[in-house]
């Protein structure tokens, strides 16, 4: 008997070493949410972050993405990422302003001089600075990186080349008070309604426009109402969010930690190359259906949106001073 038991005990000690290696670096299937269709940028992106995890871990980590909101709308989808149900979602910033209030910076208007200044930031220490916020607070979220969400423009019934162009125009915005604010500071008249009803609104002289970026405005067909003109205002430029549970990112090791944070960010950096791409193409099919491009003096915008700057950026003085500090 006692001839076995050096071999018994060095396999204990043996299994011993590495059970806490197996614990720690397991096998695991990453769902991940997106309320955008499949082969929307941030669609691909994270898809692609995926494959990279895949090879880079010997299929260790996998991401499975189910795309056009099959788990849920943005609110539920948050809600199973905080209980780890869901492990990566593409969110938008509005769902995570209540618990992490500095992240609604983004939400004011002309916040950014121009998308280049946007990436800047986001790329920057301020863009790391705010994902460190998500992860530090009690949303139980992990901010990994930021997306593109585009540059939000006018598209009207009749151009608009100034402010005084929308005195009496009653225009879409999305049901945030900052956006109704803007458009009125604007000069026109911010109504707030869902994104379905506005093809009907349009039709119908419900309202005389709307506010998206290219893709956007192509792909719900709000092209083919009478609202063909498109004016480059870029008032809203607002990143969104790519969160990680943090119940599932308790579960990585720090090595995967490490792989997570960096594929992220190359992701980050895909993704708009992939919107740009898209923004270029969707663009030159609304020009082909008659939409006429207009190309504005937006001082005049960032002027008028000056009061709601100071409204709702009271709370925000320094970040925004560091936001404008960026070149």
């Amino acid at each position: 008997m006692s001839t076995h038991r050096p071999t018994i005990l060095s396999l204990a000690l043996g299994l011993a070493t590495l059970l806490p290696l197996t614990a720690q670096a397991q096998n695991m299937v990453l769902k991940a949410h997106d309320t955008h269709p499949a082969g929307y940028p941030t669609v691909v992106a994270v898809e692609s972050m995926g494959k990279k995890l895949e090879a880079a871990t010997n299929g260790r980590i996998k991401v499975q993405m189910f795309a056009g909101a099959v788990l849920g709308q943005e609110k539920e989808a948050v809600e199973q990422t905080q209980l780890g149900a869901i492990q990566l979602a593409r969110i938008s910033l509005g769902v995570i302003g209540p618990v992490v209030p500095e992240v609604d910076v983004f939400n004011m208007p002309f916040v950014f001089r121009d998308i280049a200044h946007m990436r800047k930031v986001i790329d920057g220490d301020v863009g790391d600075d705010l994902l460190a916020k998500v992860t530090a607070s009690p949303a139980r979220l992990v901010g990994l990186g930021w997306m593109d969400g585009g540059s939000r423009s006018l598209y009207t019934k009749k151009p608009v080349r100034s402010p005084a162009d929308l005195k009496g125009q009653k225009i879409r915005m999305m049901g945030n008070p900052v956006f109704v604010d803007t458009m009125n500071a604007m000069g026109g008249n911010g109504i707030a309604m869902a994104y379905g009803e506005v093809f009907t609104s349009l039709q119908t002289g419900v309202i005389d426009g709307a506010e998206n970026n290219p893709p956007s405005y192509f792909t719900a067909n709000h092209y083919t109402t009478p609202a063909k003109y498109y004016s480059q205002t870029n008032h809203l430029i607002i990143p969104e969010i790519l969160v990680m549970s943090k119940v599932a990112w308790d579960k990585l090791n720090a090595a995967d930690q490490a792989l997570v944070k960096k594929v992220a960010k190359e992701a980050q950096l895909e993704q708009r190359a992939l919107w740009d791409k898209s923004v270029t193409e969707y663009s030159a099919k609304l020009k082909a259906a008659g939409v006429e491009f207009i190309n504005i003096d937006n001082k005049p915008f960032f002027e008028a949106t000056a009061p709601v700057r100071a409204k709702y950026g009271a709370r925000f003085t320094d970040l925004m001073k560091r936001i404008e500090a960026v070149k």
